[in-house]
């Protein structure tokens, strides 16, 4: 088989096209992050992000054809856009101390960072894959998916990764507390109405009692 046409058919191969389509829904998604309650962002990133790390392990690496690397897109704007977005929905709950960071070792207290670093990371790979991949000229799709895939092995899929355990635990772990306050609350007015009840009965007993002595004096 020509060298031409075994790298036209990874760049249309099913894996790739399904790689490019979660791709581009993950972009999508946290582009309009802002239009999200912080619930729904949490759900919806705790499904796509597994799919897009299968989508993309599954995902056979071209080898590069032209010299010059794919051109990039994604400004310093657009990648902080997405970030603060990201970390105004999350709240407190985006640091998280990272057990995986290369100088992990040298720092005593832990290395915080963010989840919305992470998945802006995760972002500006992707978008500039995508941006690259429509031009539609095949050397440049092949060329870009090549760095897509290459970033994903040493840079992103980390984060991907790194990002679900406090995706996972802002998600269930908030959703538990706030379950065990309702019922704190629940409790706490059942008592009161409890005591209010039993403070009547009291009450009713003493007044009663009063009565009984009032009569007793009266005869």
């Amino acid at each position: 088989m020509p060298e031409s046409d075994k790298f036209t058919q990874g760049i249309y191969s099913r894996n790739t096209l399904e790689f490019v389509t979660v791709a581009a829904e993950t972009c999508l998604f946290l582009e309009n992050t802002a239009s999200l309650s912080k619930k729904e962002f949490l759900e919806r990133a705790l499904k796509i992000l597994p799919l897009l790390y299968l989508k993309t392990s599954l995902t056979n690496c071209p080898e590069q054809l032209l010299e010059e690397a794919p051109e990039r897109f994604i400004t310093e704007t657009d990648y902080e856009l997405v970030k603060s977005s990201i970390s105004d929905l999350l709240g407190s709950t985006d640091r998280y101390l990272e057990v995986f960071h290369p100088d992990i070792q040298l720092s005593e207290e832990g290395i915080a960072t963010d989840i919305s670093e992470n998945l802006a990371d995760i972002y500006q790979d992707l978008k500039d894959f995508l941006l690259c991949y429509q031009i539609g000229n095949e050397a440049v799709m092949n060329d870009a998916l090549t760095l897509c895939l290459q970033s994903f092995y040493t840079y992103w899929g980390q984060r991907l990764v790194n990002a679900l355990r406090p995706l996972h635990n802002s998600l269930y772990n908030e959703a538990i507390e706030e379950v065990e306050t309702n019922d704190l609350t629940e409790e706490t007015n059942n008592s009161s109405l409890k005591h209010q009840f039993l403070s009547h009965q009291q009450n009713e007993g003493l007044d009663a009692f009063l009565n009984t002595l009032n009569d007793t004096d009266a005869n």
